[in-house]
C-alpha cells in the first residue's frame, strides 16, 4: 500500500472511530452548553466557538513561534514574489489555483448531498476552464453572476456530525482543530497536483503556495499591530470563520435577505431639545457667570450650571437624503469614511515598488520613559517641510496606523498640509511607552502625556528635515476630539507647541454618560440566550460580505444592511477589545504565557474600568471624575477662545440634549451641528468634507 492511501486511511479510520463514539459526541455537546452557561457578566467569544482552550500554554508557545517564522521566513519570499509579480498578475494566479481546487468542493458538496451546490461548482469550474482561459479569469462570476461556494472538506466532517475537537496552534499551519486537520489531509488528497511528482511540479506548487499565502500577510500584519494579544483575537476570529463556513451563512446572501426599516423620528436630541425648551420658564433661565473659578470647581458644580437663554440648538448643516436608520447603525457610516486613490497601485501592498499614498506614510518613534518601549507614530510630510501641518488624535483605542487617519491624511495632504498621525492615548501602544501605573481615562491628567507626546514627535521631525512648521492644527475624532479641547485649554494656558487651531469631532460632553452608554448596549444582550452565537455570526457574516462587495465598479450604498441590535453587537465587540486590549498592557501580562486574564475581564464594564483604574483608591468621588472628565470643565476656555471648532450631529447617542444645550451655550457659533450621523457618522459626506476643509485652508490663509 502506498504512503498517500495509507495516510488517506488512516485519516477515514480516525474520522470514523470519532463518529462512532456518541459518548464523545454528547461529551463535547455538554462542554459547549457549559460553557455557554458560565456566570461572565459579557459573552467570552473565544469560549463561544473555539470552546475551552485546553492546551493554551502550548497554543502560545506555537503561535510566537509562527509569528517569528512568518517575520523571518515567509514575509520576506512574500515581499520577494510582490515585487516580481504585479498584483494583476498574482490575482490571475490566485483565481487559476481557486480553479484547479474544483476536486475537494466537488467532494465536500457530494458528502453534504448539496446538489445546489454540487451544480453551481461544477458549471463554475467548466465555464472558467473554457471562456476563463484555464481559470485566469472569472466569467462565472463577472458574466453570469455564479457566485462560488468556497466549500472545504472539514465542512463535509461538520456536516456528518464529526466533533471539532479541541482548538490548536500547529507550527507553520497555525490554527487548527483535529477537524480542520483531517479536512486538509482529505484535500491533500483530492489535489491533482499531488500526484504529479516531478521537479518543476514542485516549483509549480511552491510559487502557488506562495501567492495564495501572500494574501495572508496584510491581515497578519494589522493583528500583530492593533491587538495588545494577537493570539487570543486570532483565536476568535478562527472560531467566527469556521462557524460562518459549517453554517454556510458564507453562502447566503444575507445583505439581500434583510430589509432594514427606517424610524419615523430619527432626530432624538433635537426633539429632546425641543421638549427642554417647552418645559423651561422664562423666570428660570438666569444668567451663568463665567467669572475665573466658578466653572472650574467640582463636580457638583455641574448642578449649578444653569442655562442662560432658551436653548437654540439648530443644525447648521443639513445632510440631505442621509436615511437615518438608527443611532448605532448611522455610527457605523464611518465605515463609508474612505477613499479608494489611497491603495492605488499596480502592485501588491507588500511590493517594494508600491508606491500608493499609504505606502508612503512612515513610520518614526520616540522614546517618552526608560525602560519603556519607544512610541511609535506616523507622518507623511510635503516637499516644502515648513508646509503647515495637521496633528490627528484618533478615536478610542485607536492606533497610530488607523484607517481613519490615513483617509484624513489623504484629504490633508491633497489640501498642502503635511500630517502627523498618532495613536489614542487609550490604545495599549501608548499605555506600553508610558511610564509604568499610567492608566488613561482623566483628560486633565491625560493631557500631560499627550502634550509631551506631541512636542516630542515635532521636535524629531523638526531636527530630522531642518523645518520649521509655519502653521499646526490638531484634528480629533470621539475621545481623541474631547482630548484635542483639553489640549487647547492647556495651551491657552502654557502655549508650548504653538498649535493655532483645534478641530474637534463629535467630542463626548460628559466622558462617563458615554461610557455609561457603550456599557448600556452591552447590558442589552443575554449572553446566555440559545441564539446568541448565531447572531453574532450572521452579523460577522454581513460584515465580510459588505467588505467584499465593496471594491466592485458599481458598489453603492446608502444605508447599512444591519438592524439596531446587529449594530449594537459590531459596537460591543469592538468597543469592549479595545478595553481588553488596555487592560491586558495595564496589568502587563505576558503573551506567551497561559492567563486567566479573560474570565475576570468578561465580568468588567468600562464603568468598572474607571472605578478601579482611575478613582484612584477614593481619592477622587465618582461626581468629582464625571465634572473632571465633562466638557464642562473647560467652560471658561470655551467661552473665551476662538482658535476651535466642534462638530457634533443633533443625534450622537454618546450624548443627549441637555448637554448639547449647554455645550452651545459655552461654545456658541464654535459649535457646528449636523442634522444627522450620529456619532461620527456623517464624516463621508461631502457636507461635511467641505466645511472642513474650507476651516483648514482658511487657516492655512491667514
Amino acid at each position: 500500500m502506498s504512503f498517500r492511501k495509507k495516510l488517506l486511511s488512516l485519516v477515514l479510520s480516525f474520522f470514523l472511530v470519532f463518529n462512532s463514539l456518541p459518548a464523545f459526541a454528547k461529551a463535547q455537546q455538554a462542554v459547549a452548553q457549559a460553557v455557554q452557561a458560565e456566570s461572565s457578566r459579557y459573552p467570552d467569544y473565544a469560549k463561544m466557538y473555539v470552546g475551552e482552550d485546553k492546551y493554551e500554554k502550548f497554543n502560545r508557545k506555537m503561535f510566537n513561534l509562527n509569528r517569528g517564522l512568518n517575520k523571518y521566513i515567509a514575509r520576506p519570499v512574500h515581499i520577494l514574489w510582490s515585487s516580481i509579480m504585479p498584483k494583476y498578475g498574482i490575482e490571475r494566479i490566485r483565481d487559476a489555483y481557486n480553479n484547479i481546487e474544483y476536486p475537494k468542493r466537488l467532494a465536500s458538496c457530494l458528502v453534504q448531498r448539496d446538489g445546489e451546490g454540487l451544480k453551481r461548482e461544477t458549471v463554475r469550474f467548466f465555464t472558467n476552464t473554457t471562456l476563463g482561459l484555464g481559470g485566469l479569469f472569472d466569467p462565472a462570476d463577472k458574466i453570469f453572476k455564479i457566485k462560488p461556494t468556497n466549500e472545504n472538506m472539514e465542512q463535509a466532517l461538520c456536516k456528518c456530525k464529526m466533533c471539532s475537537g479541541h482548538y490548536m496552534v500547529i507550527p507553520v499551519l497555525n490554527a487548527c482543530t483535529p477537524r480542520s486537520l483531517c479536512g486538509r489531509i482529505l484535500e491533500a488528497a483530492l489535489d491533482p497536483s499531488v500526484y504529479l511528482a516531478t521537479p518543476i511540479t514542485s516549483i509549480v506548487k511552491f510559487g502557488l503556495m506562495v501567492n495564495r499565502t501572500s494574501y495572508m500577510q496584510p491581515l497578519a500584519k494589522m493583528i500583530e499591530s492593533t491587538y495588545a494579544d494577537p493570539y487570543d483575537i486570532q483565536k476568535k476570529l478562527y472560531g467566527m470563520e469556521n462557524y460562518i463556513k459549517n453554517s454556510n451563512l458564507d453562502r447566503t446572501d444575507l445583505l439581500a435577505e434583510e430589509e432594514v426599516k427606517l424610524p419615523e423620528f430619527p432626530n432624538a436630541i433635537q426633539e429632546e431639545i425641543m421638549v427642554q425648551v417647552e418645559l423651561l420658564s422664562e423666570n428660570e433661565l438666569e444668567k451663568l457667570a463665567f467669572e475665573e473659578g466658578e466653572t472650574t470647581g467640582s463636580a457638583a458644580n455641574i448642578e449649578e450650571l444653569e442655562i442662560i437663554k432658551k436653548p437654540d440648538v439648530n443644525a447648521d448643516i443639513m445632510l440631505e437624503g442621509y436615511n437615518p436608520q438608527s443611532p448605532v447603525v448611522d455610527s457605523m457610516r464611518t465605515a463609508l469614511f474612505d477613499n479608494p486613490e489611497i491603495y492605488k497601485s499596480i502592485w501588491n501592498e507588500l511590493s517594494i515598488w508600491n508606491r500608493s499614498f499609504a505606502k508612503r506614510i512612515k513610520t518614526a518613534s520616540v522614546n517618552i520613559a526608560p525602560d519603556r518601549a519607544d512610541y511609535k507614530f506616523r507622518y507623511i510630510l510635503q516637499k516644502d517641510r515648513n508646509a503647515p501641518l495637521v496633528i490627528l488624535y484618533p478615536s478610542i483605542g485607536e492606533g497610530a496606523n488607523n484607517h481613519h487617519s490615513v483617509v484624513f491624511a489623504k484629504l490633508f495632504y491633497d489640501e498642502g498640509f503635511s500630517v502627523v498621525m498618532q495613536g489614542s492615548h487609550f490604545h495599549w501602544e501608548f499605555v506600553k511607552s508610558m511610564p509604568d501605573g499610567f492608566c488613561p481615562g482623566v483628560p486633565g491628567d491625560d493631557i500631560i502625556y499627550i502634550k509631551l507626546v506631541t512636542s516630542k514627535i515635532l521636535d524629531t521631525l523638526k531636527e530630522k528635515y531642518d523645518c520649521e512648521f509655519s502653521d499646526k492644527i490638531v484634528v480629533g475624532t470621539s475621545f481623541g476630539a474631547m482630548a484635542s479641547l483639553f489640549l487647547a485649554e492647556s495651551e491657552s494656558k502654557e502655549n508650548t507647541l504653538g498649535i493655532n487651531k483645534f478641530i474637534a469631532i463629535s467630542p463626548p460632553v460628559e466622558l462617563l454618560y458615554a461610557l455609561e452608554q457603550l456599557d448600556k448596549n452591552s447590558d442589552e444582550f443575554d449572553k446566555n440566550s440559545p441564539d446568541v452565537k448565531h447572531k453574532t455570526a450572521v452579523t460577522a457574516a454581513k460584515i465580510l460580505q459588505l467588505y467584499q462587495q465593496k471594491d466592485a465598479p458599481d458598489f453603492r450604498i446608502d444605508t447599512l444592511p444591519f438592524t439596531e441590535e446587529e449594530g449594537k453587537l459590531i459596537t460591543t465587540f469592538i468597543l469592549r477589545q479595545k478595553l481588553s486590549d488596555l487592560i491586558f498592557a495595564i496589568e502587563n501580562i505576558a503573551t506567551g504565557k497561559k492567563t486567566d486574564f479573560y474570565e475576570k475581564f468578561n465580568n468588567m464594564n468600562y464603568r468598572d474600568y474607571a472605578e478601579k483604574y482611575l478613582l484612584k483608591g477614593g481619592l477622587l468621588t465618582l461626581e468629582d471624575f464625571r465634572y473632571e472628565t465633562s466638557l464642562y470643565s473647560l467652560a471658561d476656555y470655551l467661552s473665551r477662545n476662538n482658535n476651535y471648532s466642534i462638530y457634533h450631529s443633533m443625534d450622537d447617542y454618546l450624548i443627549n440634549g441637555e448637554q448639547l444645550s449647554r455645550l452651545k451655550i459655552f461654545a456658541g457659533k464654535h459649535l457646528i451641528c449636523l442634522s444627522n450621523g450620529a456619532h461620527l457618522g456623517f464624516m463621508y459626506r461631502p457636507e461635511f468634507l467641505d466645511m472642513l476643509k474650507k476651516e483648514v485652508e482658511e487657516e492655512k490663509a491667514r
